[in-house]
């Protein structure tokens, strides 16, 4: 057997050595390990009191969102409330004949304005005259009859059952003039109110049969400005107030409400609103495309720029404004007006000062500093409420 020899030893025992220093699990320093056994473990403590200033340093305090913010005068004002719509005939009418004929008299044309009961057509009826002038000749006779009859019966010479002959064929003869008089009115076509003649589609001469069109005639005084306001709106007005109606022509005129309807339109929704303008010179025509400008009780606004108006956390569409704790509020506006000066918006507290630079930057709840608006803007959101209220 081969001698071993003793470096080789030596190799083998520091080998097992290492292998069981390294079981141990033991890999601090010895000395390290003896002071921290001596010191009670300072090390520890102090590691740990050395992080506490570290986290603070970390996490710095944010610093607060400058945000732009203005009070801007209130006014009263009036909700405005816009629909288009056309004008129309106060009263129209398509006269037409009651017999057929031949028309004998014309003496109305296109244009024309006529009173109630004028003759705007005739037809001939030579028999139906002659009828009538018979009806009355006998009605006279009749008169004469029951007038001399009378008197014989106060005298005591006539009967009294030939006095009430007497009386029986005057009636008659009454009866018969109505009647003779009444099939020569068929005849004629009259002016069932006061207007002017829009279209006349027949000459003079000409046959028409019963029932034909002769005639359309139009009552525009007061001329009508018809439109349909939405459900929303219908609470704001009522009958009698007054409307402005601007002229697709460009004029301007005043009317009055005078009928709200009270069934809304099954595919819209809407509600037919009338308004009546007068127009005694009949310069407004029927069938004009009109705009009618409604106003409802004033309320307090205030007068901002499209630009300050976003949306909530829940969609509502509204402003951002900064209360007295510095903190982000939101309001739901009510739109009262869109001028070309800007939104006229209700709804928004007194005192509350309305964030017009960074309301999109910001949510409501956040602490934000205000900075009060430069000169200019104040300036210009008051020359905007003057200009709106003109």
């Amino acid at each position: 057997m081969p001698k071993i020899r003793f470096h080789k030893l030596a190799a083998i025992a520091v080998l097992i050595g290492f292998a069981a220093w390294m079981a141990t699990g033991e890999f601090s320093s010895v000395g390290s390990a003896a002071d921290h056994q001596k010191a009670g473990e300072p090390s520890k403590a102090t590691q740990s009191g050395a992080e506490k200033p570290k986290t603070a340093e970390a996490e710095p305090k944010a610093a607060l969102r400058t945000v732009a913010v203005v009070t801007p005068p209130r006014k009263t004002y009036a909700r405005a409330i816009r629909i288009s719509g056309l004008t129309e005939a106060d009263k129209r009418a398509v006269l037409a004949t009651r017999v057929a004929g031949v028309i004998d008299k014309l003496p109305v044309k296109q244009g024309d304005h006529v009173k109630t009961g004028d003759l705007v057509l005739m037809l001939a009826a030579e028999e139906k005259i002659s009828n009538v002038d018979n009806a009355k000749q006998l009605l006279v006779q009749r008169k004469a009859e029951l007038d001399a009859a009378e008197r014989l019966a106060k005298t005591g010479n006539l009967p009294k059952l030939q006095l009430d002959t007497a009386r029986s064929n005057l009636t008659a003869a009454q009866s018969m003039l109505e009647t003779a008089q009444a099939e020569l009115d068929r005849n004629e076509v009259k002016a069932p109110f006061d207007g002017v003649i829009d279209r006349v589609p027949v000459e003079l001469g000409s046959s028409v049969m019963q029932g034909g069109e002769v005639a359309t005639i139009l009552k525009l005084d007061p001329v009508i400005a018809r439109g349909e306001i939405s459900e929303r709106d219908l609470r704001y007005i009522k009958i009698g107030d007054e409307a402005n109606v601007r002229l697709v022509n460009d004029q301007k005129v005043t009317g009055t409400v005078r009928y709200i309807s009270r069934d809304a339109s099954s595919q819209t929704r809407t509600f037919r609103v009338e308004v009546a303008i007068p127009n005694g010179d009949g310069s407004i025509p029927a069938g004009m495309t009109a705009e009618i400008a409604l106003s409802a009780e004033p309320t307090d606004a205030v007068l901002l720029p499209r630009s300050v108006v976003t949306l909530g956390d829940k969609g509502d569409l509204g402003i951002r404004a900064v209360g007295k704790d510095d903190k982000v509020a939101f309001f739901p506006i009510d739109l009262v007006d869109d001028t070309p000066h800007g939104l006229v918006l209700g709804g928004i507290p007194q005192d509350a000062r309305i964030i017009v630079a960074g309301q999109e930057l910001v949510k409501e709840g956040d602490l934000v500093k205000p900075v009060e608006a430069d000169q200019a803007t104040i300036n210009k959101l008051i020359s905007e409420a003057s200009a709106g209220t003109q």
